[in-house]
């Protein structure tokens, strides 16, 4: 059973549709595993209401960006913002609010 759905935003989308296909298939394989468990290795609270979802593969550190939706009455969806490869310890400050910004303009077309 799955907690939540989980849909990309544009941004997100022309991520992954840049990436290899193997890192695809990982990302989608991770997805799945995070929406039938609560594991915070995979999916982790980062500030306000931005998560991360974290992908590692062939040495690469790959991060998702979400936002959780709990408005619609029948689903609890989460929507990906962006995505980028991270290259030091901590999220990036301008990455969390590029979020931050797609989930409030997200909320104010809803």
């Amino acid at each position: 059973m799955h907690h939540f759905e989980v849909r990309f935003l544009e941004d997100a989308d022309k991520f992954i549709a840049g990436l290899d296909s193997k890192i695809i298939r990982k990302i989608f394989y991770l997805l799945d595993i995070a929406q039938q468990t609560n594991d915070p290795k995979l999916f982790k609270k980062l500030r306000n209401e931005i998560w991360e979802i974290r992908i590692q593969y062939a040495g690469l550190q790959i991060r998702l960006l979400a936002f959780w939706d709990k408005t619609d009455t029948t689903s609890t969806l989460v929507l990906a913002t962006h995505g980028f490869v991270k290259k030091t310890d901590k999220v990036p400050t301008k990455e969390i609010e590029r979020a931050e910004n797609i989930r409030k303009r997200y909320f104010e077309l809803k």
